[in-house]
């Protein structure tokens, strides 16, 4: 790759980890830009996931705050979201890529309109008591499944479903739905890297803007307020809705 394709790769990554880590569009950025620079599909999804593993360590670093006391709830769940991350890859290294393309649109529509009704939703859980356990595990797992698949339009589903289930404070909702994301992209990398091909030359330089980049995005999410930010991510939501819709 030459030298302005790498730095354009990066500056991807860079967006994508903030938009990401801040909301849950990472792929609305990173993918598009590898398949601009000549990266075919397939190995344009893999190259995807791989990199953005490297969301975990840096959304952790910047969520220190809100993710603070969250530990026995965490050592709970990222096993969960661990495999499920699995089971995504193994669909994706087993099965052909467009398995999911007629459901994927309405899927993100659905998870970006939630999240606008999000603040009723959760105002009639609190009346109505917390949702069985049983969702919370449910959805976690396909969602993490989803994201070792494919992965687009996973975070703000999975962002919606914690606010409703487990924490209705934008940033703290975030910070969880972060590790859960990077729980699983990481175990599904892993499995790429021994079993798929892997396009290091896309990779590299994606994982370097994708960490810088989710340094910044919890610190985005912790400062912009929650009505704003809850806008610009469910729109940004349907907008790749609308663009998966079309590219079917």
């Amino acid at each position: 790759m030459s030298g302005a394709t790498t730095a354009l790769i990066a500056a991807a990554g860079l967006a994508a980890g903030v938009v990401g880590t801040a909301g849950g569009i990472t792929s609305l950025v990173s993918y598009p830009a590898l398949l601009a620079v000549g990266v075919p599909a397939l190995p344009a999804n893999v190259a995807n996931l791989v990199a953005l593993a490297w969301c975990w360590p840096g959304s952790a670093l910047a969520s220190r705050p809100e993710l603070a006391g969250t530990s026995p709830w965490l050592r709970r769940w990222i096993p969960v979201a661990a495999l499920g991350g699995l089971l995504g890859a193994a669909l994706l290294l087993a099965t052909p890529t467009h398995a999911f393309d007629q459901v994927v649109p309405f899927l993100v529509a659905a998870g970006s309109l939630a999240l606008l009704l999000q603040p009723r939703l959760s105002a009639r859980t609190d009346r109505a008591g917390r949702p069985h356990p049983g969702i919370l595990l449910a959805g976690v797992l396909a969602m993490a499944a989803y994201s070792g698949y494919f992965g687009a339009g996973s975070g703000v589903m999975l962002l919606t479903l914690l606010l409703v289930t487990v924490d209705d404070r934008l940033p703290n909702a975030n910070a969880l739905k972060n590790m859960l994301v990077g729980a699983a992209t990481v175990m599904a990398a892993l499995a790429f890297i021994v079993f798929g091909p892997v396009e290091w030359a896309a990779v590299i330089p994606l994982s370097a803007g994708v960490f810088a980049g989710s340094l910044i995005g919890p610190r985005v999410a912790r400062h912009v307020p929650a009505p704003i930010l809850r806008w610009v991510i469910a729109l940004l939501g349907l907008g790749l809705a609308v663009r998966l819709w079309i590219g079917r």
